[in-house]
């Protein structure tokens, strides 16, 4: 006899609630944390490539100022400048809006 599957309607019931766990579990670690632990964090991760590590430089592309890797050619987008590039800021925002909820 196989083993009975989840529904897919269970799996994204666990699939939230392990999102949620991470997500309380960030949230705790990022209270703990000093000002001066964050402040350190970022500086060294402030426009360094999250790919190779290498430091990002900020291009104008369509308007939208975005980071660019020199070494890996890997583009990094802030909050909101996807919107603003594929001119659908408003439905872009919901959907990525819905997505954070997940």
């Amino acid at each position: 006899m196989s083993p009975i599957k989840p529904s897919s309607t269970e799996e994204e019931y666990f699939a939230k609630e392990e999102v949620e766990k991470k997500r309380k579990l960030h949230s705790d670690q990022a209270k703990e944390m000093s000002s001066a632990q964050k402040d350190e964090l970022k500086q060294l991760h402030y426009m360094k490539c999250p790919k190779c590590g290498m430091d990002l430089m900020t291009i104008e592309y369509r308007g939208v100022e975005i980071d660019k890797c020199a070494a890996c050619s890997g583009v990094w987008l802030d909050d909101g400048e996807l919107e603003k590039l594929s001119g659908q800021e408003g439905m872009m925002r919901s959907m990525f809006n819905f997505f954070k909820d997940v």
